[in-house]
């Protein structure tokens, strides 16, 4: 059985949770998602993870893509699919729910898409803040909106153009 293990991180944005297993990052937490009950609730890693060392790059503008290998125990097939071409959408770069759902062969599958996005166990990695909606305006975030403006300024992406 792969076994979850749990640490956290500071971030400009707030504390960050980081739930690996040997596969790989299962979950980043946002304070909001309930950091203190997951790491009750699983057992501290014992030294720090490479995804907290990747993150901590991001922050520091040193780093523009993830390497860390993911596990998606907590999505669905169509889930993953769909985080894997988000995964994909360039550093500082952005794209839309429609854009997204063709990219993963159905066009029509909009929703869907937006609740991957909204239910993305692997935020910051999966770059979910690079998602705009499709009439140009920022969108929501469940990190927040600030912080979703923040990553982006981060990326060098003009926030200012964004309504």
């Amino acid at each position: 059985m792969n076994e979850l293990r749990f640490s956290e991180i500071s971030s400009p944005i707030g504390r960050l949770g980081v739930v690996t297993s040997a596969v790989g990052v299962a979950k980043v937490l946002f304070e909001a998602d309930g950091i203190d009950a997951e790491r009750d609730r699983i057992a501290p890693a014992q030294d720090i993870p490479f995804a907290a060392r990747e993150l901590a790059e991001y922050f520091e503008g040193e780093r523009r893509e993830f390497t860390v290998p993911f596990d998606f125990r907590f999505v669905t097939d169509f889930r993953a699919d769909v985080l894997r071409e988000l995964a994909c959408v360039p550093f500082g770069e952005t794209t839309s729910y429609g854009e997204l759902a063709s990219r993963v062969g159905n066009a029509k599958a909009v929703r869907a898409v937006g609740g991957a996005c909204a239910n993305n166990p692997l935020p910051l990695l999966i770059p979910c803040h690079r998602v705009l909606r499709a009439d140009g305006a920022l969108g929501g975030y469940r990190g927040g909106t600030e912080a979703k403006r923040f990553l982006l300024e981060l990326e060098g992406f003009d926030v200012a153009r964004v309504r």
